[in-house]
């Protein structure tokens, strides 16, 4: 190298043209610490369109199935009205929060499961993520914002078609059940990333948690009836069911009847507590096994 100019192969490079590349990686570097959260939400969202007609078919056919059958089967057998608390419902206008709850949280059980073990053991982009500029704290939000915007489509859908049916009540109130079932699909979905993010082989966790966790939780919620019709000794499920709180919450926005304040705080405190220890539970896993 002499009078600043250093040769690359033939070519002579200026000591400022490298300052200049120098400063553009940088600024690279700052704008992938500032929006890799982003970057990481897209890359999650492109990957999805891999089963974009899946997503696409169980966003409308699912809402479609369960109301049909409801409407047609449970209900035409189901004459009297529901009570919920002191206000007497129809059948499907009761389940039908429930049901837009469940389709919300069964999004997050499918892609904060298998997906995230993919990431470590078998695709491991995770680890090409953190190669980056990427900290781990940035790739879980990312995770947690690309999943989000499908539960988001998800849940949108499945309102439409309660609305269609109709299943809900005034829609300038019953609309904010969507934000209801995105709370709900991170309370049971974040745990449920922080497990994935945890497990080294795959040997049917996924399985049982879908037996052992997901589907008492989808039968013993009230769901179908009210938790109070269970006995004492199974109502315990429901009240620390993620699903249960969602639900309830759905109903008092879908259709007025008498709920206090403090159990409407109450649903919403143990759904954020949920949603927020199971994302800092995975932040703490995604940033030990990244670090291996």
């Amino acid at each position: 190298m002499s009078d600043g100019v250093r040769q690359a192969g033939d070519a002579p490079v200026a000591a400022t043209d490298l300052d200049e590349l120098r400063a553009e990686a940088l600024a690279a570097g700052r704008r992938s610490r500032r929006l890799g959260a982003w970057y990481v939400a897209e890359h999650i969202v492109r990957a999805m369109r891999a089963y974009g007609w899946t997503i696409i078919v169980g966003a409308v056919g699912q809402p479609v199935l369960y109301l049909v059958g409801l409407a047609l089967g449970l209900a035409a057998l189901i004459q009297a009205p529901i009570q919920d608390g002191s206000q007497q419902v129809g059948y499907v206008t009761f389940v039908a929060p429930a049901l837009l709850m469940t389709a919300a949280i069964t999004v997050a059980s499918e892609e904060f499961s298998y997906p995230i073990m993919a990431g470590f053991k078998w695709r491991r982009f995770f680890y090409g993520f953190s190669a980056s500029p990427l900290s781990s704290g940035q790739i879980v939000t990312g995770e947690v914002i690309g999943v989000t915007a499908r539960v988001v489509l998800t849940a949108a859908l499945y309102y439409l078609f309660l609305l269609l049916f109709p299943a809900v009540g005034n829609p300038a109130v019953s609309w904010t059940m969507i934000l209801v079932g995105i709370l709900a699909a991170l309370a049971f979905g974040t745990p449920l990333l922080a497990y994935a993010a945890s497990l080294e082989e795959d040997t049917g966790q996924f399985a049982l948690v879908q037996r052992f966790v997901f589907m008492p939780m989808f039968l013993f919620s009230g769901t179908f009836y009210p938790l109070e019709t269970l006995p004492v000794w199974l109502q315990w499920i429901g009240w620390i069911s993620p699903l249960w709180h969602a639900t309830e919450l759905g109903r008092d926005l879908s259709y007025p009847r008498e709920t206090s304040a403090v159990m409407i705080a109450v649903h919403v405190v143990v759904l954020v507590a949920f949603a927020v220890g199971g994302y800092i539970a995975a932040r703490h896993f995604f940033a030990r096994r990244l670090a291996k």
